[in-house]
């Protein structure tokens, strides 16, 4: 376990701040969803290991939609307030795509890191 106070090696938030848009916009590609639908899906990803808050997911939802990445309309409920249904758009499904390509090359760089590194430890074990 780290004990450097300051290295970033437990702050899980980021974890999931900087991964939450492409995580919206791949539910969404499978099929539109009030907010609250995605908060749930989001919960359930294997992918995501830690729960996002829901105001950080409504807060990337309006973000998404300001910039035309995902539309909404509102939905009558059953017995209830109306709901907002989020769907993407194909610039969504075009940022969602640069998302990936994105996330691919993290991995590559992610990857090169762990092969010097266990290169230098596993001579150092021996």
């Amino acid at each position: 376990m780290c004990d450097v106070g300051n290295c970033g090696c437990h702050d899980h938030n980021l974890k999931i701040e900087g991964f939450i848009v492409p995580c919206i916009l791949f539910l969404l590609d499978e099929k539109p969803a009030h907010g609250y639908e995605i908060v749930e899906k989001l919960n359930s990803l294997a992918f995501v290991d830690i729960p996002p808050d829901p105001s950080m997911v409504y807060r990337h939802l309006r973000r998404l939609e300001e910039d035309g990445k995902v539309e909404s309309k509102l939905i009558p409920g059953r017995g209830g307030p109306a709901r907002k249904v989020y769907s993407m758009t194909a610039d969504g499904k075009e940022c969602l795509h640069m998302w990936a390509a994105k996330i691919r090359r993290r991995v590559s760089t992610l990857q090169k890191f762990l092969d010097v590194y266990e290169k230098k430890y596993a001579a150092e074990q021996k």
